[in-house]
């Protein structure tokens, strides 16, 4: 299918961008903006910012619309929460967003690594705000306990997908575990937000019922986005949904009592994710 026109973005270019490629490679730390392909590197990067991916660039699951290797991954690198740390202190950054690889063969989940980097960022960058993209630790609370411990700003678990599609795009995945993500991180007094991707084959009310249910669960943010096919391997696009039907579910998700939503084509997990510590709610 050929890419509609609001789907057009800009080559990565400029100074910034250049100096940020530089930090990434000389720290020997992997982004989920290059991992993930993700449309926007360039307005990130330009801008300074990046979404630092810790526990390794390879994940232990294999869902359908992730450009992020499946394997075996390698072992843990227990020096990574520093450098993380040390490189978001280079970059200046006000607003750092981290995220993993699902390492599901580990015990802890990564989760040990996670509150490790969290420490590390904060004790080094202590005017840094963070969000943090975590995994579901396979339903395993006791990890997911250490990520509420250290608190972070944020903690975003992405729902991905609507229910009836969640086999097909999440194989590994569960709606309702990471429903229960979502609801264990609010009673643990966590701002919460999750991610939907859509052009899947998703219906319009399967979509607005999937926020429902995120905001029946107590997500504060979230973000609706287009899915972009990374490799003909990949899940293909059932369709590209117009810039006004995303604005539609904005509205719906204002309407429905959500904190903030971050809606349209370009949309992606951490994108303008500094504007979500606050209510992006409409004034009155």
């Amino acid at each position: 299918m050929k890419k509609p026109d609001w789907l057009r973005v800009k080559l990565p270019i400029g100074e910034n961008y250049k100096q940020v490629r530089s930090l990434v490679d000389n720290h020997k730390l992997h982004t989920i903006c290059e991992s993930g392909n993700c449309p926007n590197m360039g307005e990130c990067w330009g801008a300074g910012t990046s979404t630092f991916m810790i526990l390794g660039n390879i994940c232990t699951r294999s869902c359908g619309f992730c450009a992020v290797a499946t394997g075996r991954p390698e072992a843990v690198d227990w020096d990574e929460p520093q450098r993380v740390a040390e490189a978001i202190f280079l970059m200046k950054v006000k607003h750092a967003v981290i995220t993993s690889v699902d390492r599901d063969e580990l015990k802890d989940g990564g989760s040990i690594i996670w509150a490790n980097t969290i420490k590390a960022v904060r004790a080094l960058n202590p005017e840094t705000t963070m969000e943090t993209l975590i995994p579901d630790f396979r339903g395993q609370w006791e990890n997911l306990q250490r990520i509420i411990d250290v608190a972070p700003e944020i903690v975003s678990h992405n729902l991905e997908t609507v229910e009836r599609l969640t086999k097909q795009v999440r194989i590994q995945a569960k709606y309702h575990r990471s429903l229960e993500v979502i609801r264990r991180l609010k009673d643990g007094g966590m701002r919460t937000k999750s991610g939907i991707m859509l052009g899947l084959g998703e219906t319009k009310e399967e979509v607005i019922q999937a926020m429902q249910d995120l905001y029946d669960n107590g997500c504060d943010v979230v973000t609706l986005g287009q899915y972009l096919q990374p490799t003909p391997k990949h899940l293909p696009v059932i369709r590209f949904v117009h810039p006004d039907e995303f604005a539609e579910y904005r509205e719906i998700g204002y309407a429905m009592g959500l904190d903030y939503v971050e809606s349209g084509p370009l949309v992606r997990s951490s994108y303008h994710a500094e504007k979500h510590i606050h209510s992006g709610r409409p004034a009155k």
